[in-house]
């Protein structure tokens, strides 16, 4: 018992100083104009989005930048009125400003959102294409000042990619008790110091928010490279690294409205990609169960019930791990009390993504929206 205490010890005092110090809330954007504000092509994949899609396009129609901004949206069959709104709005402005694109269905081997982005992006492409590509989700609302300081960001540091983790909704109860802890084992898996860093191969991106230049798209063979993808972020920023750089920090100036009101909708969410992003294997799972068992489980468990040294070393443990909890829990303004539910919040995670093993196990797939994919990359 001594061992396995102290060797949690070890594991958190080395995800402290050795993992690129992951738990920090940062870095973000400054508030910056670009010196050359290059015209910028958005594409927004809508499906199912008609509580969103006006508030949201809304707000990169009202975008304060010097540069020629053109918004093209592709519904991506939507079974709601996210077309009819759309079109609604799209009436009221000018149509090089914002275009409506009915998408198709997608072919063989492409997941639903890259081909509804691939749609848009052939659409801007038809004429006099932007070398900047802002890629966005339907659900995202933006500060009038966020297009102009990705674009500063990208400029001053020669990016190819800059992407941000948008605030995310945390309003109901299941919200507030699950999403810090989404963004903080996001940021354990990739630290966003080491994506940022070109000598590290660590890539990620947030989908809500990816300003991408066109020619390192087409360098890292087009979207048509992640076709089958369904974690489509972190797959788009894998293949842009190699062949330029990227950029990853939290947003400010960007928050999202997709809510999840319910544990069961939040299940839901983790158990539609958590056995993709393990590639499918049974030993990765394996090894999932144990390090997260590991890290979060073990320490308050010795805190709680064992005796003598190893329970001062749980107890330090725990603490540390909260500790680290903290920057993520204040980034969205929780209580410092909420961190005592790390344990259980890890528990959760842990079970949803066994559930997406058994769902695929079962051949249920990953269900997104209606659609069912069974295979999907990562």
């Amino acid at each position: 018992m001594l061992t396995l205490a102290t060797a949690a010890l070890s594991a958190w005092l080395w995800l402290l100083v050795g993992h690129d110090r992951f738990w920090r809330s940062g870095p973000t954007l400054p508030n910056a104009a670009p010196a050359r504000p290059d015209a910028v092509d958005v594409v927004v994949p809508a499906r199912d989005e008609a509580e969103n899609i006006a508030e949201s396009l809304g707000s990169l129609l009202r975008q304060d930048y010097g540069g020629k901004v053109r918004i093209v949206m592709v519904d991506d069959r939507s079974r709601d009125a996210t077309l009819e709104i759309a079109n609604s709005l799209a009436a009221t402005v000018p149509q090089d400003r914002l275009r409506i694109v009915q998408g198709g269905p997608a072919p063989p081997g492409w997941s639903g959102k890259v081909w509804a982005l691939e749609q848009g992006i052939a659409t801007t492409a038809a004429d006099s294409p932007a070398s900047w590509l802002f890629l966005t989700d339907a659900d995202i609302l933006h500060a009038p000042d966020h297009l102009a300081a990705l674009v500063a960001k990208a400029e001053s540091l020669r990016l190819d990619l800059v992407s941000e983790m948008v605030a995310l909704r945390c309003e109901s109860w299941a919200e507030q008790a699950l999403v810090p802890a989404f963004v903080f084992f996001f940021q354990l898996l990739y630290p966003f110091a080491a994506v940022n860093n070109p000598a590290r191969r660590v890539a990620a991106a947030a989908g809500g928010t990816i300003l991408l230049r066109r020619p390192a798209l087409e360098r890292a063979g087009g979207l048509a490279a992640i076709r089958g993808a369904l974690i489509d972020d972190v797959a788009l920023a894998r293949a842009v690294k190699p062949v330029g750089r990227i950029w990853l920090g939290h947003s400010r100036l960007a928050r999202s409205r997709r809510s999840y009101p319910a544990f069961a909708d939040i299940w839901q969410m983790i158990a539609r990609t958590a056995f993709v992003q393990l590639r499918y294997s049974v030993l990765a799972l394996i090894a999932t169960l144990l390090g997260v068992g590991f890290l979060f489980l073990l320490p308050p468990l010795f805190a709680l019930f064992a005796a003598g040294f190893a329970r001062w070393i749980g107890l330090v443990v725990w603490a540390l791990s909260l500790a680290l909890y903290w920057p993520s829990l204040h980034r969205y303004g929780r209580s410092p009390l909420w961190v005592l539910a790390l344990p259980l919040v890890a528990a959760f995670y842990l079970a949803a993504t066994v559930g997406s093993a058994i769902d695929h196990w079962r051949g249920r797939g990953q269900v997104w929206k209606g659609r069912t994919y069974r295979g999907a990359q990562t």
